[in-house]
């Protein structure tokens, strides 16, 4: 009789073999000559330039290309035309999900996630999941989650050393871990917390390359993407194991995580009723995944540019003093405006569509480019200042709009996780400052860490008691 552990293997691995790279897309192939122009250079060159290197490629292209430019990948020289034009970001966050499809353009992230994954889910599969999931990010869940995220911020802060210089994403990056965990599924019990850390952390802490591996399946068989499978395997065994455990619990109304709130959701108009475990799966991987290393990157950032401005610090500590929440949000949303993690949103058109003025055939894929987006003056004057005041209802400027400042996407296909995020960046700016003064020590750049950016130093701080 099959083990729990060869069928989880068994699961896992039939995943990894669906993947090559294009979603399993049908669409015909794309002549170069029908799209806006763009570099001459081989696919798998402009890939590693736009994985690796996109901080400074995305400025380059839009400097001289213009507004709407073209980059080849691999495999099979699929292109991707990215606009920076906030009418055209408009346009596609309003465009028909039948036609813009983000599941296609997220594909390359179907062997973690899951083919049942709400990024790579469309059309009535990702409608149903989103029904289904929304709930559990939504009114008393969210306030309920708010006292998780500031018992877990108290517990990190409250152990950090005085004038001690230390990678404040690391510690980040175990705060919002340990949030994550347990707001997803209620785990508070340090032996599982111990199983599940390094499982998660493993998965996320992988280089472009190995990504961009997956469209190869000979490649799977050697060092480096062996083991992001043997990581995968682990990480789903852990997450069966929770799943099936928790379905014989009695108690799930009376839980808050989500998970419990999944297992308890159905929705009377499915013939399928609730999720089942693959599902259940694909959608706690996502959450896992995408809720923690992208608020730890945002957060490490903030207390960087907080901890070199004395102005912005006195403000900061007055805004917790005084419980001015709008302050600390407005800093958290500064922080992902000034640092993108992600560096665009990405729809797959499944029919000949205008886009930009441009008449693009079936299988292009289209999308914004967040950090040109956040970057340019005419969206938000002098983009390279950080001025937490730009996102106040009662400041110098409009509020930003939800077609300029985009780190959650937008239109229907907008993060269900993005209400949560900003409240947990808020709670752990009201923790750090509120505990202590924070001095930022040297400087830091972003560097990319499988699909987000990270500060390549650690966003190195001092702190001293208040």
């Amino acid at each position: 009789m099959t083990t729990e552990l060869e069928d989880t293997r068994a699961l896992t691995m039939r995943r990894f073999g669906r993947s090559s790279g294009t979603g399993g897309s049908t669409l015909p192939p794309v002549r170069l000559d029908q799209l806006p122009p763009g570099p001459r250079w081989p696919s798998l060159v402009q890939t590693a330039a736009l994985m690796r290197f996109r901080h400074q490629f995305h400025p380059w292209l839009h400097k001289k290309y213009g507004d709407a430019y073209t980059v080849n990948l691999v495999p099979g020289n699929r292109p991707l035309v990215l606009f920076t034009s906030a009418a055209v970001t408009k346009e596609i966050f309003a465009g028909d999900p039948e036609v813009f499809h983000a599941g296609k353009g997220n594909a390359i992230l179907g062997p973690i996630m899951g083919e049942h994954s709400l990024l790579l889910q469309d059309s009535g599969e990702h409608h149903r999941a989103r029904k289904l999931l929304m709930p559990a990010f939504l009114g008393n869940a969210l306030r309920g989650y708010r006292t998780v995220v500031s018992e877990v911020a108290t517990a990190e802060v409250v152990g950090w050393t005085e004038d001690e210089t230390f990678r404040s994403l690391d510690r980040m990056n175990a705060l919002t871990l340990d949030v994550i965990l347990r707001v997803v599924f209620g785990v508070t019990d340090e032996d599982r917390l111990a199983q599940l850390r390094p499982a998660v952390r493993r998965i996320i802490d992988i280089n472009p390359v190995i990504l961009l591996g997956w469209a190869y399946p000979r490649l799977q068989r050697l060092g480096p993407w062996r083991r992001t499978i043997e990581n995968a395997v682990e990480l789903d065994r852990l997450m069966y194991a929770e799943i099936r455990e928790r379905r014989t619990a009695t108690d799930l109304a009376e839980r808050p995580d989500v998970l419990s709130r999944l297992l308890a959701a159905t929705d009377p108009d499915d013939e399928h009723g609730g999720l089942s475990d693959t599902e259940l799966r694909d959608q706690l991987v996502t959450l896992l995944l995408a809720g923690h290393e992208t608020t730890a990157s945002a957060l490490s950032w903030a207390l960087v540019e907080i901890g070199r401005d004395p102005d912005l610090r006195a403000r900061t500590r007055r805004a917790v003093d005084e419980g001015d929440d709008a302050w600390l949000e407005a800093v958290f949303k500064e922080s992902m405006r000034l640092h993108p993690v992600i560096p665009m949103v990405v729809r797959t058109l499944m029919k000949p569509t205008t886009v930009g003025g441009w008449d693009l055939p079936a299988g292009t894929t289209v999308g914004p480019s967040i950090i040109m987006s956040h970057q340019q003056e005419s969206n938000f004057p002098d983009p390279e200042a950080f001025r937490p005041q730009r996102f106040l209802a009662d400041g110098d400027e409009p509020v930003p709009a939800l077609n300029v400042w985009i780190p959650f996407g937008g239109g229907v296909r907008r993060c269900i996780g993005a209400g949560f995020s900003v409240m947990e960046g808020v709670e752990v700016l009201r923790a750090v400052f509120g505990a202590y003064d924070v001095t930022t020590v040297g400087t830091d750049v972003p560097k990319v860490r499988n699909i987000t950016s990270v500060p390549r130093r650690g966003a190195r701080i001092r702190v001293r008691r208040r």
